[in-house]
């Protein structure tokens, strides 16, 4: 083992030893298992610095480990070593005009996909819910934090991006190819079904969405509409604030999320009745590919009472996190908080469970939003819309014998 090697083992092991020490005389911490944990990690070094077979890359041990620390924490969080930071800080300063349109997560330590938007290059490619990207432009991402593979795939229109994608009931990955292009600004797909209800379907809470939902339920109400359908599902991209704000068009009162972290003041997100502007029937469609702001509209209108949701469990991805930029030019995304829905559940931890499960059927959602509707007359192949359509129609024969 080289000498320089070996400083970096020693001093990382007086580091641990320290805290450690220091943590104990301080009692700064009545549980001891952080500090047992530490140990173990200093015991661990001292093992590989003796016995491993060939001499360790100190360098790549700990990258290695902190890369493992953060992943477990969630699927959010990630740690960037030096030069990844680097990488991330040139690839963000520079003004992305094509991207490929999804919305991911981590699964077994590698990208994943929730969604992808409406036209979108990653639509258009096939790409779909529970897909993981082993390789992104020919880089592994295993480890890769989230924003990283977000910068992979974005750059010049017309740029062919590589994949490789394991699919659920595939045996190897697949060979993918992503032409990025610019994704246009997700439209609402409105229509009129059965009579009086309406149906609304939100792929994307970007910016100044509530507004345009605001005008189509007031368009609605002048079109003779009392009933809606809020389809919500394969909604994963988009603001957490237009979550909240969409939310207060429904509810007259009570409280919508709260945002709660260990070093996070509680901020309690509340109904507003000044905001609201669809009084009638509503029931949400929601399912696996539902994330963060549209889990805090689904989660607000169920629990408030306020509206059955249908469909599957969501996703759960509703939170926050922050960069944090180390001395060594390492950096940290780490998840500062977590919204709750208003029964006190952990949207992170437990998603949003439908109050109606019922399971979609592949390409529900895309025969929704790229086709119209059956007609009055006739019955939707949609089973989640069916029974979206019955729960509304039994809400409305309750409220004409009230």
């Amino acid at each position: 083992m080289s000498s320089l090697t070996k400083k970096i083992v020693i001093v990382l092991s007086l580091v641990v030893f320290a805290y450690i020490t220091i943590g104990y005389a301080l009692g700064r911490s009545s549980d001891d298992k952080a500090f047992r944990a530490l140990t173990v990690y200093s015991e661990v070094l001292a093992h590989i610095q003796r016995e491993y077979v060939d001499e360790p890359n100190m360098h790549q041990v700990t990258s290695g480990a902190l890369h493992g620390l953060l992943d477990s924490l969630d699927t959010q969080s990630s740690y960037l070593s030096p030069l990844e930071y680097t990488d991330y800080k040139e690839k963000s300063a520079m003004s992305a005009k094509a991207e490929a349109g999804l919305a991911l997560t981590k699964r077994f330590g590698y990208i994943s996909v929730i969604s992808a938007l409406p036209d979108s290059p990653a639509q258009k490619a096939g790409l779909q819910l529970g897909d993981v990207l082993e390789k992104i432009a020919g880089f592994t991402t295993g480890q890769m934090a989230i924003e990283q593979a977000q910068l992979l795939l974005s750059g010049e229109p017309g740029s062919v991006v590589k994949l490789s994608v394991i699919r659920r009931g595939k045996a190897e990955p697949q060979d993918m190819e992503i032409t990025l292009a610019k994704v246009p600004a997700p439209k609402l797909v409105e229509d009129k079904i059965e009579g009086d209800i309406a149906y609304l379907h939100v792929s994307e809470f970007q910016t100044g969405v509530t507004k345009q939902i605001r005008e189509e339920l007031v368009q609605f109400g002048h079109q003779g509409a009392h009933k809606l359908i809020l389809d919500l599902r394969d909604c994963a991209i988009g603001e957490d604030s237009e979550g909240i704000s969409t939310a207060q068009l429904f509810l007259p009162s009570g409280t919508i999320t709260t945002l709660k972290g260990q070093t996070v003041t509680p901020v309690l997100s509340s109904a507003d009745p000044s905001k609201v502007v669809w009084t009638q029937p509503v029931s949400v469609l929601i399912g696996n590919g539902t994330a963060g702001a549209a889990e805090i509209v689904s989660s607000a209108i169920a629990d408030n009472h306020r509206g059955e949701t249908v469909g599957d469990r969501t996703y759960g991805t509703a939170s926050q996190q922050k960069l944090i930029q180390l001395d060594d030019g390492s950096a940290l995304i780490l998840t500062l908080a977590n919204y709750y829905t208003p029964a006190g559940k952990e949207i992170p931890v437990d998603g949003v469970t439908p109050t109606r499960e019922v399971r979609s059927l592949p390409g529900d959602v895309a025969e929704v939003t790229d086709q119209k509707l059956p007609g009055a007359s006739s019955s939707p192949t949609d089973p989640v819309v069916k029974k979206a359509i019955e729960i509304l129609q039994d809400a409305g024969a309750a409220r004409k014998a009230a």
